[in-house]
């Protein structure tokens, strides 16, 4: 588990098969930070000057991961539909 000072977070980061982004800082993490052929999931959410969102994740990471979550759309819908399975289960008890 890392920070966003973690010292050399590179070296850190590129020892993973699986990284999770969730730093709240657009561009953070890039293809330096990623092992070849490892999953990112990028659970960043950053709005844009134009009203958009971006990850933390830099979209160039593409090229070297072997997966990249896209934001948005990626773990957000997921989230959502999970919270309402769980509001459903909760009002069946």
């Amino acid at each position: 588990m890392c920070h966003s000072r973690t010292a050399d977070l590179p070296a850190v980061t590129s020892a993973g098969d699986i990284l999770v982004a969730a730093v709240g800082r657009a561009g953070l993490i890039t293809a330096e930070h990623v092992k070849p052929g490892a999953v990112v999931v990028d659970v960043g959410t950053n709005p844009t000057d134009d009203g958009g969102l971006v990850g933390d994740v830099d979209p160039a990471v593409a090229e070297r991961a072997g997966a990249l979550t896209p934001v948005p759309g990626g773990v957000g819908p997921v989230t959502t539909a999970l919270l309402l399975w769980h509001t459903v289960q909760a009002v069946r008890e």
